[in-house]
């Protein structure tokens, strides 16, 4: 088993994450329940950071926040000097309530609706990727109705296949997002956004997929757009002072799983816009890159207790939790895998394989397949590792059942940071039927 952060076997043999026994966190905070290892967050923030630092190269990490956004999550990520990737209206007025610095966040979407876009002007917030001609132009008519000028990224898709599940490989031609860079869309995109006064256009913008675990993608779209930013160049006598290669990095959620450093990534991306640029003799441009999942991914653990049990003979054992899709919907969605392990029991003798089964009413509701275990019992404690990123920000009341709260964990001390739902808040948006519907 990996352990990962600040997580071992303490004194007691019970899983300790950040200096807290996690019997003692499922005892106070009740389960399921997320942890978070702030200081691994911390480690991969600042080694993302550390090797732009290292070479002299002008940057911005902003931080992916639909892996995990909550108003303390975001004044961690402030703590740590990153800047911000929002993605809809609800992200950005975390942010706000947070009180990230505006100057460094970044919205995309492939369909800002206008009262987010005014959102954002409202609050003068560093830079809008700008994904499609209606985005554009809306953009451009709210601009000039505010009188305002707005920074902006502009989104292209590179025609680069990262080797990653269909539904999370966003870089190739046939996508939702972007304009495209090889049909002319984007030399059209760019035409329109220079003709404005309203638009200061920063560069391009582009994200190949996720859980990515090589930097061949990278580098391919980085000489692509750079190969392209040199015909600009000439064409419109342009050339950007941004270029974001946007995240995807990979992690570990299984011991299969090997990704690379946040150094190696940063360094490999480096070297090729560098080498780049020379070879058409331009200047080198800022580089932003957007990690999430890297930065929260592995410092998050889904603690459950285990209630019922079920053997079908030759066949399997099903253990069931008290959680199940409807706080980590991946497994059904994305066929995730986790590895997992009896939080109160972690050095008994593996004795058998059991498939974990959420309580939700259905029958996809399974979270892993053949998980080698103790003999296990009720009420043991289950932790789910890696379930930092795309948790908690994906969890849903399906079967109304309520949301799990949040505990921050570091050197030895644990802080709630989002509360338990309660069957209170499930009903709280409910209103009443005021009269019979006639038929």
């Amino acid at each position: 088993m990996y352990f990962h952060g600040t997580s071992k076997i303490n004194e007691k043999g019970h899983l300790e994450i950040g200096g807290v026994d996690t019997v003692d966190l499922a005892k106070k905070h009740g389960t399921p329940l997320y942890v978070y290892d702030v200081s691994l967050i911390r480690e991969r923030a600042r080694g993302f950071k550390r090797t732009f630092d290292k070479l002299g190269i002008k940057s911005q990490v902003a931080y992916a926040s639909k892996a995990f956004s909550s108003i303390a999550m975001l004044s961690l990520v402030n703590e740590e000097g990153l800047s911000l990737d929002v993605v809809s209206g609800g992200e950005l007025y975390t942010a706000i309530a947070a009180n990230f610095p505006v100057d460094r966040i970044h919205f995309h979407g492939n369909n800002k609706s206008i009262e987010e876009l005014e959102l954002a002007l409202d609050y003068n917030i560093g830079c809008i990727v700008v994904d499609n001609f209606y985005e554009l132009e809306l953009l451009q008519q709210l601009c000039i109705k505010k009188d305002k000028q707005i920074p902006i990224l502009l989104r292209v898709t590179p025609g680069i296949e990262a080797h990653t599940h269909d539904y999370i490989l966003t870089g190739q031609e046939d996508s939702k997002f972007g304009f495209d860079l090889q049909n002319g869309q984007v030399e059209e995109a760019l035409r329109r956004s220079l003709e404005s006064k309203y638009l200061n256009v920063l560069g391009i913008h582009c994200h190949i997929g996720s859980q990515i675990f090589d930097t061949t993608g990278f580098i391919l779209a980085a000489r692509k757009i750079i190969d392209k930013l040199a015909e600009w160049n000439n064409q419109f006598s342009y050339f950007p002072s941004v270029l974001n290669l946007g995240g995807g990095f990979g992690i570990r959620y299984t011991d299969e799983d090997e990704p690379l450093s946040p150094d190696s990534y940063v360094s490999e991306i480096i070297i090729e816009v560098q080498k780049r640029t020379r070879f058409h003799n331009l200047s080198m441009p800022e580089i932003w890159i957007e990690p999430g999942r890297s930065l929260v991914g592995e410092a998050g653990t889904t603690l459950y207790t285990i209630g019922s049990s079920k053997d079908v003979p030759n066949v399997r054992k099903y253990i069931a939790v008290d959680g199940g899709m409807s706080d980590n919907i991946r497994p059904a969605l994305y066929e995730a895998k986790y590895e997992a392990i009896l939080a109160n029991r972690p050095t008994d003798e593996v004795k058998e394989k059991y498939s974990i089964a959420g309580k939700c009413c259905e029958s996809g509701d399974m979270l892993i397949w053949d998980l080698p275990l103790p003999n296990v019992e009720s009420n043991d404690i289950l932790a789910v590792f890696c379930t930092g990123a795309y948790g908690y920000s994906m969890a849903n009341n399906y079967n109304r059942i309520p949301r799990p709260p949040v505990v921050f964990v570091e050197s030895g001390e644990d802080q709630l940071v989002i509360k338990r739902e309660t069957y209170e808040d499930l009903i709280r948006l409910d209103l009443p039927l005021q009269s019979k519907i006639n038929l």
